[in-house]
């Protein structure tokens, strides 16, 4: 029998429950808005988004389509400016959590959104680019990564290091003189993975529901690190997938 989800909702589910109430979050668009702002209308009722355009605190009716949005600013506690954001609230170490998505990413959480194949001036693909995604993985207490997972995202090393997850292992953010904890989670559609305390290579915890091991390892561009007791995510439950569908709906609105 076939589950009454989809991957991508379990993965929305997933990243959704790793966001704790109370705490501050800063959010990209996309999958990373989706969660936060499910999380908002589930466990966190009190979960701070913040984006990068500048709003504090914004609790947006319907789905932003870009940090521009004016659902954005229409409905936070505080509109600053960027530079402010980023000099007081996000270098500092204010933000709880930094929340992510990646058009590459290697087995120690580097993140790549520049470019694909060839070198940066000649790529096969340009991708949109970093915007403030290098200071959240630098600078945020940790960082959720949300991305599908498949070999072609899941590379060996990626084409050209956007933001900085543990460089090539344990000791590379401390010498870099970043001062987040850097990347500890990975949530995808298959399941999720954890930095490891001692190497820093993800290493794969959770599958989800009706996912099997090789179909994981097959969709990861590494030999995939693999906790002893990898544990089955739990399932979505009947509220947390009627308020994702309703957002869902609601995805460049005014209002929700």
């Amino acid at each position: 029998m076939s589950p009454q989800w989809s991957s991508d909702e379990m993965m929305c589910v997933a990243a959704a429950r790793a966001l704790r109430d109370r705490s501050v979050c800063f959010v990209g668009i996309g999958l990373p808005s989706t969660a936060a702002n499910l999380a908002r209308r589930t466990h966190a009722p009190d979960l701070v988004l913040i984006y990068e355009s500048g709003t504090l605190g914004a609790k947006p009716g319907a789905l932003p389509l870009s940090i521009g949005d004016g659902v954005l600013a229409d409905t936070a506690d505080s509109v600053v400016s960027v530079p402010e954001v980023f000099n007081y609230w996000l270098q500092p170490g204010r933000i709880d959590v930094g929340f992510l998505s990646a058009a590459q990413i290697d087995r120690f959480a580097n993140i790549n959104t520049t470019v694909i194949g060839g070198d940066y001036r000649r790529p096969k693909i340009r991708l949109p680019g970093a915007g403030g995604a290098p200071e959240i993985a630098a600078s945020c207490r940790e960082v959720v990564v949300v991305v599908r997972q498949n070999p072609r995202t899941f590379v060996d090393r990626v084409d050209f290091i956007t933001s900085v997850g543990f460089g090539t292992g344990a000791g590379d953010r401390e010498r870099l003189g970043l001062s987040g904890a850097g990347p500890q989670t990975v949530i995808t559609d298959l399941g999720i993975l954890r930095a490891d305390p001692d190497t820093r290579e993800l290493t794969l915890t959770h599958l989800h529901p009706g996912v099997e091991l090789d179909q994981a390892r097959s969709s990861t561009g590494w030999s995939l690190a693999v906790a002893p007791d990898v544990a089955t995510t739990t399932p979505p439950t009947p509220d947390e997938l009627a308020v994702l569908r309703h957002l869902e709906k609601t995805k460049g609105q005014t209002g929700g």
